[in-house]
């Protein structure tokens, strides 16, 4: 799966990362002070805090007056860690240390790509803290369901002999993946069971999106049980879903959850 690689907007109005020491590395976080429910943002595979909707989310939180969590998975972004080491569960444990020791009361979990399969794991662990969640083009379980069946033989024959494999992506970045993701990935699968949620879901997915495709996520919306749980569908919008107008189609349906 290669992640949407998002330039980092710096922002003047947002301090600086802080480190906590997580489960197994120091972690880069960024808090705002606000009201609730606070929002929680969790990013895509191999990306940081500090991409284009992330940063959009906390000019957002700024001006309603709400907290904000922000923070890079081990071996992303400003976090200590050896990227290759990484796995979903390790970097769901990153998340779910996050949440429990940097939030206060219940969070709108916010989900980009492989933040929605983290989304889903954090449902399954402590839902006590979730107030809702608002998933982009998520991937649960893109580690055996997606990833694989889009390498080529070739490829996936790499990985197995050695490995790991680099694979260029978007913009000149090199996507790395290891066999110890998809080994330990078909170990933390959340579609090959119900997916109880008590929280209110919102989910946005682009028909174009050839990392996510609509079917996938359609996939995960049949495996969740429960009264509150809506999909938008973007026409044009792909694997991203970083356009201006799909950015705001993003705060509005964070706005409706926190009005």
């Amino acid at each position: 799966m290669t992640p949407a690689v998002e330039g980092a907007a710096m922002n003047d109005k947002i301090p600086p990362a802080r480190f906590i020491d997580g489960p197994s590395n120091p972690l880069a976080v960024i808090t705002r002070d606000g009201g609730g429910p606070g929002l929680f943002w969790l990013g895509g595979y191999a990306s940081d805090m500090r991409g284009t909707k992330a940063e959009a989310i906390d000019d957002f939180a700024d001006d309603n007056g709400l907290a904000y969590t922000r923070f890079d998975y081990s071996g992303h972004g400003e976090s200590g860690g050896d990227f290759e080491e990484g796995t979903i569960r390790s970097w769901a444990e990153d998340a779910a240390f996050v949440l429990e020791h940097e939030t206060q009361g219940p969070q709108i979990l916010i989900g980009s790509s492989m933040g929605g399969w983290v989304a889903c794991l954090l449902n399954e662990w402590m839902p006590e803290k979730i107030a809702g969640m608002v998933m982009v083009n998520p991937a649960p379980d893109f580690a055996s369901e997606l990833t694989p069946h889009q390498m080529t033989v070739e490829q996936w024959e790499t990985i197995q002999r050695d490995g790991r494999i680099e694979v260029p992506g978007d913009y000149g970045f090199v996507m790395v993946y290891t066999k110890k993701l998809f080994d330990e990935g078909a170990k933390t699968r959340v579609l090959d069971k119900p997916l109880k949620v008590e929280c209110p879901v919102r989910i946005l997915s682009g028909m174009e999106d050839d990392v996510v495709p609509t079917e996938h996520v359609l996939r995960m919306i049949r495996h969740m049980e429960g009264e509150d749980i809506c999909l938008t569908l973007i026409k044009h919008g792909d694997h991203r879903l970083s356009k201006p107008s799909e950015i705001a189609l993003l705060l509005d349906t964070i706005g409706a959850m926190t009005g």
